[in-house]
Protein backbone atom coordinates (compact mmCIF):
# COMPACT_ATOMS: atom_id res chain seq x y z
CA UNK A 1 0.00 0.00 0.00
CA UNK A 2 3.07 2.17 0.52
CA UNK A 3 4.10 4.99 -2.11
CA UNK A 4 7.32 4.35 -3.34
CA UNK A 5 7.98 6.98 -5.14
CA UNK A 6 6.64 11.16 -4.24
CA UNK A 7 6.36 13.59 -6.62
CA UNK A 8 5.50 16.96 -4.80
CA UNK A 9 2.92 19.54 -5.62
CA UNK A 10 1.32 22.11 -3.82
CA UNK A 11 -2.56 22.83 -2.84
CA UNK A 12 -4.29 25.43 -1.14
CA UNK A 13 -4.68 24.27 2.58
CA UNK A 14 -7.52 23.65 3.18
CA UNK A 15 -8.61 22.54 0.09
CA UNK A 16 -12.43 22.76 0.16
CA UNK A 17 -13.42 19.65 -2.18
CA UNK A 18 -15.60 16.37 -1.66
CA UNK A 19 -15.39 13.22 -2.47
CA UNK A 20 -18.62 13.61 -4.51
CA UNK A 21 -17.15 16.92 -6.57
CA UNK A 22 -14.02 14.76 -7.14
CA UNK A 23 -16.49 11.75 -8.18
CA UNK A 24 -17.86 14.42 -10.84
CA UNK A 25 -15.12 15.72 -12.15
CA UNK A 26 -13.20 12.16 -12.62
CA UNK A 27 -16.23 10.39 -14.44
CA UNK A 28 -15.98 11.60 -17.62
CA UNK A 29 -12.36 10.32 -18.03
CA UNK A 30 -12.62 6.97 -16.36
CA UNK A 31 -10.54 4.18 -17.66
CA UNK A 32 -11.71 2.08 -20.44
CA UNK A 33 -9.69 -0.47 -21.87
CA UNK A 34 -8.91 0.50 -25.74
CA UNK A 35 -10.04 -0.90 -28.44
CA UNK A 36 -8.57 -3.28 -31.30
CA UNK A 37 -7.28 -0.54 -33.27
CA UNK A 38 -5.76 2.09 -30.44
CA UNK A 39 -2.20 1.23 -29.35
CA UNK A 40 -2.82 3.07 -26.46
CA UNK A 41 -5.18 4.75 -23.53
CA UNK A 42 -5.66 5.60 -19.96
CA UNK A 43 -7.96 6.83 -17.38
CA UNK A 44 -8.82 7.06 -13.78
CA UNK A 45 -9.79 3.30 -11.95
CA UNK A 46 -10.93 2.45 -8.75
CA UNK A 47 -8.13 2.88 -6.13
CA UNK A 48 -9.34 -0.29 -4.21
CA UNK A 49 -8.15 -3.57 -5.95
CA UNK A 50 -10.93 -5.78 -7.00
CA UNK A 51 -13.45 -2.89 -6.23
CA UNK A 52 -16.43 -3.94 -8.94
CA UNK A 53 -17.95 -0.76 -8.11
CA UNK A 54 -17.58 2.60 -10.01
CA UNK A 55 -15.95 5.09 -7.50
CA UNK A 56 -12.65 6.55 -8.47
CA UNK A 57 -12.13 8.40 -5.22
CA UNK A 58 -11.46 7.02 -2.08
CA UNK A 59 -11.66 9.19 0.83
CA UNK A 60 -10.99 9.02 4.45
CA UNK A 61 -10.30 11.58 7.66
CA UNK A 62 -9.42 14.49 4.21
CA UNK A 63 -7.09 12.35 2.50
CA UNK A 64 -7.89 10.67 -1.08
CA UNK A 65 -6.42 8.41 -3.24
CA UNK A 66 -6.94 8.31 -7.05
CA UNK A 67 -5.71 5.59 -9.70
CA UNK A 68 -4.35 6.63 -12.99
CA UNK A 69 -4.86 3.70 -15.11
CA UNK A 70 -2.62 3.44 -18.51
CA UNK A 71 -3.39 0.07 -21.41
CA UNK A 72 -0.49 -0.37 -23.82
CA UNK A 73 -0.32 -2.92 -26.65
CA UNK A 74 2.27 -4.59 -26.79
CA UNK A 75 3.52 -4.99 -30.67
CA UNK A 76 6.93 -5.54 -31.60
CA UNK A 77 8.67 -3.60 -34.47
CA UNK A 78 10.52 -6.62 -35.27
CA UNK A 79 7.20 -8.22 -35.52
CA UNK A 80 5.68 -5.38 -37.97
CA UNK A 81 8.93 -5.44 -39.90
CA UNK A 82 9.05 -9.43 -40.82
CA UNK A 83 5.44 -9.54 -41.95
CA UNK A 84 5.41 -6.30 -44.00
CA UNK A 85 8.55 -7.59 -45.70
CA UNK A 86 6.84 -11.11 -46.43
CA UNK A 87 3.89 -9.02 -47.72
CA UNK A 88 6.04 -6.47 -50.22
CA UNK A 89 8.29 -9.95 -51.69
CA UNK A 90 4.61 -11.23 -52.27
CA UNK A 91 3.63 -7.96 -54.03
CA UNK A 92 7.20 -7.79 -55.89
CA UNK A 93 5.61 -10.98 -57.76
CA UNK A 94 2.38 -9.68 -58.23
CA UNK A 95 3.38 -6.44 -59.83
CA UNK A 96 6.78 -6.98 -60.90
CA UNK A 97 9.09 -4.37 -59.52
CA UNK A 98 9.88 -4.01 -55.88
CA UNK A 99 7.19 -1.86 -54.15
CA UNK A 100 8.22 1.84 -53.62
CA UNK A 101 8.29 4.14 -50.49
CA UNK A 102 4.59 4.93 -50.34
CA UNK A 103 3.55 1.47 -51.15
CA UNK A 104 5.73 0.65 -48.16
CA UNK A 105 5.16 2.78 -45.72
CA UNK A 106 1.07 2.03 -46.56
CA UNK A 107 1.86 -1.61 -46.31
CA UNK A 108 3.37 -1.37 -43.29
CA UNK A 109 0.26 0.31 -41.67
CA UNK A 110 -1.81 -2.32 -43.03
CA UNK A 111 0.07 -4.95 -41.11
CA UNK A 112 -0.02 -2.71 -37.87
CA UNK A 113 -4.05 -2.26 -38.29
CA UNK A 114 -4.06 -6.50 -38.99
CA UNK A 115 -1.87 -7.00 -35.86
CA UNK A 116 -2.79 -4.89 -33.38
CA UNK A 117 -6.03 -7.04 -32.47
CA UNK A 118 -3.86 -9.74 -31.65
CA UNK A 119 -1.63 -7.84 -29.54
CA UNK A 120 -0.35 -8.17 -25.67
CA UNK A 121 -1.81 -5.69 -23.56
CA UNK A 122 -0.07 -4.03 -20.64
CA UNK A 123 -1.03 -1.83 -17.70
CA UNK A 124 -0.16 0.47 -15.44
CA UNK A 125 -1.25 1.96 -12.31
CA UNK A 126 -0.17 5.06 -11.18
CA UNK A 127 -1.01 6.34 -7.52
CA UNK A 128 -2.08 9.96 -6.50
CA UNK A 129 -2.55 10.86 -2.97
CA UNK A 130 -4.25 14.51 -2.39
CA UNK A 131 -4.31 15.25 1.67
CA UNK A 132 -7.14 18.45 1.38
CA UNK A 133 -6.44 19.42 4.77
CA UNK A 134 -2.22 19.89 4.57
CA UNK A 135 -2.52 21.03 0.75
CA UNK A 136 -0.55 17.77 -0.83
CA UNK A 137 -0.99 16.22 -3.96
CA UNK A 138 1.48 13.34 -4.62
CA UNK A 139 2.25 11.45 -7.53
CA UNK A 140 3.82 7.85 -6.91
CA UNK A 141 6.25 7.82 -9.81
CA UNK A 142 9.80 7.50 -10.35
CA UNK A 143 9.86 8.59 -13.69
CA UNK A 144 9.39 12.37 -14.74
CA UNK A 145 7.32 11.40 -17.94
CA UNK A 146 4.40 9.32 -16.07
CA UNK A 147 4.30 12.21 -13.56
CA UNK A 148 3.64 14.04 -16.67
CA UNK A 149 0.91 12.05 -18.01
CA UNK A 150 -1.24 12.30 -14.76
CA UNK A 151 -0.83 15.82 -13.98
CA UNK A 152 -1.80 15.97 -18.08
CA UNK A 153 -5.01 14.15 -16.95
CA UNK A 154 -5.50 15.58 -13.59
CA UNK A 155 -5.56 19.17 -15.60
CA UNK A 156 -7.92 17.71 -17.81
CA UNK A 157 -10.09 16.46 -15.46
CA UNK A 158 -10.49 19.23 -12.77
CA UNK A 159 -10.99 22.78 -13.69
CA UNK A 160 -8.38 25.21 -12.62
CA UNK A 161 -6.79 22.89 -10.61
CA UNK A 162 -5.13 24.98 -8.28
CA UNK A 163 -1.58 23.31 -8.56
CA UNK A 164 1.66 24.63 -7.60
CA UNK A 165 5.03 24.05 -7.11
CA UNK A 166 7.00 23.36 -3.75
CA UNK A 167 9.78 26.00 -3.71
CA UNK A 168 12.63 25.63 -0.45
CA UNK A 169 14.73 28.37 1.01
CA UNK A 170 17.77 26.28 0.85
CA UNK A 171 18.79 24.62 -2.93
CA UNK A 172 18.53 20.70 -2.24
CA UNK A 173 21.74 20.28 -3.55
CA UNK A 174 23.28 22.10 -1.55
CA UNK A 175 21.57 20.92 1.50
CA UNK A 176 22.73 17.37 0.85
CA UNK A 177 26.13 18.76 0.12
CA UNK A 178 26.39 20.31 3.36
CA UNK A 179 24.98 17.47 5.11
CA UNK A 180 27.57 14.83 3.73
CA UNK A 181 30.44 17.70 4.39
CA UNK A 182 29.09 17.54 8.28
CA UNK A 183 28.86 13.84 8.47
CA UNK A 184 25.08 13.81 10.08
CA UNK A 185 21.77 14.72 8.45
CA UNK A 186 19.63 17.36 10.01
CA UNK A 187 17.54 16.84 13.56
CA UNK A 188 15.25 13.93 13.07
CA UNK A 189 16.94 12.46 9.77
CA UNK A 190 20.51 10.46 9.75
CA UNK A 191 22.20 9.71 6.78
CA UNK A 192 22.15 6.22 4.85
CA UNK A 193 24.91 4.14 3.27
CA UNK A 194 24.02 5.29 -0.79
CA UNK A 195 24.78 8.74 -1.83
CA UNK A 196 25.88 10.24 -5.74
CA UNK A 197 28.34 12.87 -6.00
CA UNK A 198 28.83 14.44 -9.36
CA UNK A 199 30.93 17.87 -10.54
CA UNK A 200 29.43 20.54 -12.44
CA UNK A 201 32.01 20.85 -14.17
CA UNK A 202 32.63 19.20 -18.36
CA UNK A 203 33.01 15.61 -17.98
CA UNK A 204 30.58 15.32 -14.87
CA UNK A 205 32.80 12.95 -12.74
CA UNK A 206 30.48 11.35 -10.76
CA UNK A 207 31.21 8.97 -7.72
CA UNK A 208 28.29 6.77 -6.69
CA UNK A 209 28.45 4.97 -2.92
CA UNK A 210 25.45 1.38 -3.15
CA UNK A 211 25.84 -0.10 0.55
CA UNK A 212 28.84 1.82 1.69
CA UNK A 213 29.77 3.27 4.43
CA UNK A 214 29.84 7.25 3.78
CA UNK A 215 33.22 7.35 5.50
CA UNK A 216 33.60 12.04 6.38
CA UNK A 217 37.48 12.08 4.87
CA UNK A 218 36.32 10.73 1.56
CA UNK A 219 33.04 12.64 1.00
CA UNK A 220 35.12 16.17 2.49
CA UNK A 221 37.65 15.08 0.05
CA UNK A 222 35.39 14.69 -2.81
CA UNK A 223 33.19 17.81 -2.46
CA UNK A 224 36.46 19.76 -1.40
CA UNK A 225 37.27 18.67 -5.13
CA UNK A 226 33.91 20.34 -6.72
CA UNK A 227 31.73 17.61 -6.58
CA UNK A 228 28.40 18.08 -5.33
CA UNK A 229 25.59 15.60 -3.26
CA UNK A 230 22.91 14.79 -6.35
CA UNK A 231 21.29 11.64 -4.28
CA UNK A 232 21.08 10.78 -1.09
CA UNK A 233 19.68 8.20 0.98
CA UNK A 234 18.54 9.33 4.67
CA UNK A 235 16.08 7.63 7.40
CA UNK A 236 13.87 10.10 9.20
CA UNK A 237 13.41 9.09 12.53
CA UNK A 238 13.80 5.50 12.41
CA UNK A 239 10.54 5.37 11.17
CA UNK A 240 11.14 5.53 7.26
CA UNK A 241 13.68 5.23 4.53
CA UNK A 242 14.08 7.25 1.47
CA UNK A 243 16.71 8.43 -1.38
CA UNK A 244 16.48 12.64 -1.43
CA UNK A 245 17.31 14.04 -5.27
CA UNK A 246 17.55 17.47 -6.32
CA UNK A 247 14.20 18.19 -7.63
CA UNK A 248 12.74 17.13 -4.47
CA UNK A 249 11.38 13.90 -5.80
CA UNK A 250 11.91 11.29 -2.86
CA UNK A 251 12.33 7.98 -4.39
CA UNK A 252 12.58 4.56 -2.67
CA UNK A 253 10.44 4.85 0.28
CA UNK A 254 10.36 2.22 2.57
CA UNK A 255 8.61 2.08 5.93
CA UNK A 256 11.02 0.44 8.85
CA UNK A 257 10.22 -2.27 11.26
CA UNK A 258 8.65 0.01 13.78
CA UNK A 259 5.88 1.05 11.06
CA UNK A 260 5.28 -2.19 9.97
CA UNK A 261 4.08 -3.21 13.63
CA UNK A 262 2.31 -0.33 14.07
CA UNK A 263 -0.23 -1.46 11.73
CA UNK A 264 -3.68 -1.97 12.99
CA UNK A 265 -4.41 -5.62 14.18
CA UNK A 266 -7.88 -5.33 15.28
CA UNK A 267 -8.94 -5.30 11.00
CA UNK A 268 -11.07 -8.27 9.83
CA UNK A 269 -11.20 -7.94 6.56
CA UNK A 270 -9.24 -6.08 3.25
CA UNK A 271 -11.36 -2.51 3.33
CA UNK A 272 -10.55 -2.28 7.29
CA UNK A 273 -6.74 -3.17 6.47
CA UNK A 274 -6.84 -0.67 3.51
CA UNK A 275 -8.47 2.11 5.85
CA UNK A 276 -5.29 1.30 8.25
CA UNK A 277 -2.86 1.37 5.95
CA UNK A 278 -3.79 4.38 4.46
CA UNK A 279 -4.40 6.47 7.62
CA UNK A 280 -0.83 4.96 9.00
CA UNK A 281 0.81 5.86 5.72
CA UNK A 282 -0.82 9.39 4.72
CA UNK A 283 -0.19 10.26 8.88
CA UNK A 284 3.47 9.31 8.82
CA UNK A 285 4.53 10.81 5.47
CA UNK A 286 2.43 14.07 6.02
CA UNK A 287 5.11 14.46 9.57
CA UNK A 288 8.42 13.60 7.50
CA UNK A 289 7.43 16.14 4.61
CA UNK A 290 6.70 18.81 7.13
CA UNK A 291 10.22 18.12 9.56
CA UNK A 292 12.41 17.58 5.36
CA UNK A 293 11.10 20.68 4.19
CA UNK A 294 11.92 22.67 7.93
CA UNK A 295 15.43 20.84 7.09
CA UNK A 296 15.56 22.97 3.79
CA UNK A 297 14.58 26.10 5.26
CA UNK A 298 11.05 25.71 4.80
CA UNK A 299 8.99 27.03 1.55
CA UNK A 300 10.03 30.21 0.03
CA UNK A 301 6.20 31.36 0.68
CA UNK A 302 6.56 30.82 4.87
CA UNK A 303 9.79 32.59 4.65
CA UNK A 304 8.48 35.90 2.77
CA UNK A 305 5.51 35.85 5.00
CA UNK A 306 7.93 35.01 8.03
CA UNK A 307 10.00 38.12 7.28
CA UNK A 308 7.06 40.12 6.69
CA UNK A 309 6.07 40.02 10.24
CA UNK A 310 9.01 40.70 11.58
Amino acid sequence: MWFKNLQLHRLPAPWSVTPEQMQKWLAPHAFAPGNSVEMQSHGWASPRENDSGDSLVYSLNGQMLLVFRAEKKLLPASVVTQVTRARALELEEQQGFKPGRKQMRELKEQVTDELLPRAFSIRRDTRVWIDCRNGWLVIDAASQAVADEVRGLLVKSIDQLPLGTVRVTHSPVAAMTGWLLAGEGPAGFTLDQDTELRSPAEGNATVRYVGHTLDAEDMRRHIEAGKQCMRLAMTWNDRVSFVLTPSLTIKRITPLDVLKEASDPTAQNDDERFDSDVTLMTAELDRMLCDLLDALGGEQGEAIAQAAAA
